[in-house]
């Protein structure tokens, strides 16, 4: 049910400036842009690298773009020209939220810090995208999401569970990082309509992960204290249920399922039902203390119970027992979910010349709220419109148009190749 009697969304009349690239930032901005916000991508004139990471029907629209820059409008302004500097600050001054991921170093260099911007614009909320946090001695330095799942013991959990370090086949600590930085958001947005003021807001990728991964891996070292002086022990680390090599889905006689047992009633109900009724009052799993204490022995059993018979057996007395079962679905498989087609969680967009694109729309629903998601824009599609809507000198705003121009007029005349990314 839409009550909206206004039919504003959440976010209609927050402005972003967007100064970000690859997917920790746009993935941020594209979730403020779902909820309504105004978002003002400014792109160098090569535009983001990830407009060439990926298939593509269009040049600059590759696959992983439009995965995370959908509801926005794209300026051109190259920055190392006065004319662009100024243009963007103006647009500044008009804006809600200045959202970035350059490094510290560079940003100064143009003149666009917090201080100078804050100082223009009060009611800003500036939000710093950075790999470290200021005041480390990392701070400062590159960092991608490989470098982040190295540092923050992600690779090291794959390791203690598989035998091999190696990185989540996702780009996890982007997306994760990302979804952080929208709640800072509305957080300091929520805040200012108290206060009338803008703040500044660090997001930093590395401390970010590690309080993430830590919620359940900080596990024993809870119960301790923060002396670092000593080495804790590596038992001391890690949640038990999610490193044990059985946490996987069970191989059953002709293909995979996944079983979740959970409860004391759940694992009662799985032991009757194959015929190890004694194992319920085996004190190893009579509780979920006892069970995680010996959760691999327990993963073993229930997974050599489950080779024995076949896939559509066990979700079918799954169902009946009320104990959490599931397939395995393939990536391709998630279109023809009947569940997500029902609720829609995927949309098509066509173009004005009859092209077709798939999106995943944003799967959080508002009943006040709705933006039906629009094509991701094309490199500086809307700089004149934007920056024609300031009030800027007339000499200011033809150096940025001129330049617009003539850098396109380059990039038709050189040959087309892919921006090489770590993606």
């Amino acid at each position: 049910m839409n009550c909206n009697k206004l039919g504003l969304a959440a976010l209609h009349g927050i402005r972003v400036v967007d100064l970000t690239t690859v997917v920790f930032g746009p993935y941020a901005t594209q979730t403020l842009a779902d909820y309504g916000a105004d978002v003002i991508k400014i792109e160098a004139p090569e535009g983001d690298s990830t407009r060439y990471t990926g298939p593509s029907r269009e040049h600059g629209l590759s696959s992983l773009f439009l995965g995370v820059n959908r509801n926005k409008r794209s300026v051109v302004l190259n920055l190392k020209e006065q004319a662009a500097r100024e243009a963007l600050l103006a647009l500044t001054d008009t804006a809600d939220v200045f959202i970035h991921n350059v490094r510290p170093q560079a940003l100064a260099r143009l003149g666009l810090t917090a201080e100078v911007l804050c100082a223009r614009n009060p009611r800003l909320v500036f939000v710093a995208l950075h790999g470290f946090g200021e005041g480390g001695p990392y701070a400062g330095l590159p960092a991608y999401d490989d470098i982040i799942q190295a540092l923050s013991g992600a690779a090291d959990l794959m390791n203690r569970q598989s035998g091999e370090p190696r990185y989540f086949p996702t780009i996890a600590a982007d997306k994760t990082c990302g979804q952080m930085a929208v709640h800072a958001v509305l957080a300091a947005l929520f805040q200012r309509e108290r206060t009338g003021r803008g703040q500044v807001i660090e997001v930093p990728m590395f401390e970010s992960t590690v309080s993430f991964l830590l919620i359940e891996h900080f596990y024993a070292r809870h119960l301790q204290g923060a002396d670092v002086t000593t080495q804790p022990a590596e038992e001391d680390f890690g949640y038990p249920r999610t490193l044990a090599s059985w946490r996987r889905p069970y191989r059953t006689s002709d293909g995979h399922v996944c079983i979740m047992p959970y409860t004391d009633e759940n694992w009662r109900r799985f032991f009757a039902a194959t015929g190890q009724e004694a194992l319920a009052a085996d004190a190893r799993f009579k509780d979920i203390g006892a069970r995680t204490r010996n959760i691999a022995a327990l993963y073993a059993i229930a997974g050599e119970t489950v080779a024995r018979a076949s896939t559509a057996y066990w979700l079918e007395l799954c169902r009946k027992l009320q104990i959490p079962c599931a397939a395995i679905q393939r990536l391709q498989d998630l279109e023809r979910d009947p569940h997500l087609q029902a609720v829609g969680l995927f949309h098509e967009i066509e173009t004005t010349d009859g092209t077709a694109y798939c999106f995943v729309k944003n799967p959080v629903r508002l009943s006040d709220s709705v933006v039906e998601p629009t094509l991701p824009p094309r490199l500086g599609e809307h700089t004149q419109e934007v920056l024609g809507a300031l009030d800027l000198p007339a000499e200011v705003l033809n150096q940025v148009l001129e330049q617009m121009l003539g850098n396109a007029r380059d990039s038709q005349c050189a040959p087309a190749s892919n921006v090489a990314n770590p993606l």
